[in-house]
């Protein structure tokens, strides 16, 4: 196998190295569709740079056939607190609640749909149809709460104010409609990007509502995986 360092002393892999080093870095995510080129010959050369983060700074590379990352276990800098650190997490209960949801209906979804991450498109959904699944798993996971407490227009509004954020952080990708047509908000489509296949719901279905319990269901901070 050869080293990176090998890699960087050819002419001809030189510039492609430094490019997929400064995209890994660049962005939490490394998606195929951004480079295809670029991903196909980081895939091809995967163990090399896994080997190269990993003997030098102690991060490990993932890669699946859509998605590349590093997750970074260790923040060195303890002056940086969380506080200052551009990461990309949610704070409140129901922010974090609705994206494990969010992941909780991507799984049934591909899995009910046959769906692979091998598959050229990218699964997508309409808003009415995450606000349908997200409501009725609200009532189940708070069944004393009443029915007015997580009725549509509260599940509606708890999942439209964490949507900005993981189109911003590419976990969603928002489909615009034609110029010449307008669409209902339930029926706004959005592409379930590559990243969500690097995450589990599995802490939706731990018990809601001690604080430790609300810790075991938000998503990890951004600066936990990426340097």
């Amino acid at each position: 196998m050869k080293t990176l360092d090998v890699l960087l002393q050819s002419p001809s892999t030189a510039p492609r190295v430094q490019a997929a080093l400064n995209v890994l870095l660049e962005a939490p995510y490394f998606y195929k569709s951004d480079d295809e080129d670029l991903f196909l010959f980081l895939l091809r050369y995967a163990r090399e740079f896994a080997a190269f983060f990993e003997s030098h700074f102690g991060w490990q590379l993932v890669t699946d056939a859509k998605c590349a990352r590093l997750f970074k276990p260790r923040w060195y800098n303890a002056r940086i607190t969380p506080a200052n650190r551009d990461c990309f997490t949610f704070t409140r209960r129901d922010d974090c609640i609705a994206f494990m949801l969010l992941l909780e209906f991507f799984e049934t979804r591909i899995e009910s749909e046959s769906v692979s991450v091998d598959d050229p498109d990218n699964y997508r959904f309409r808003f009415g149809e995450l606000l349908e699944f997200a409501r009725g798993r609200f009532h189940e996971l708070f069944p004393d709460a009443g029915g007015s407490c997580y009725g549509d227009e509260e599940v509606r509004r708890i999942l439209r104010g964490v949507m900005p954020t993981l189109e911003r952080y590419r976990f969603l990708l928002r489909i615009k409609p034609p110029a010449d047509e307008s669409v209902a908000s339930d029926e706004v489509i959005y592409e379930c990007l590559p990243a969500l296949w690097h995450y589990n719901a599995n802490a939706v279905a731990r018990p809601v509502g001690a604080e430790a319990e609300l810790d075991a269901t938000a998503p990890p901070a951004e600066d936990e995986e990426t340097p």
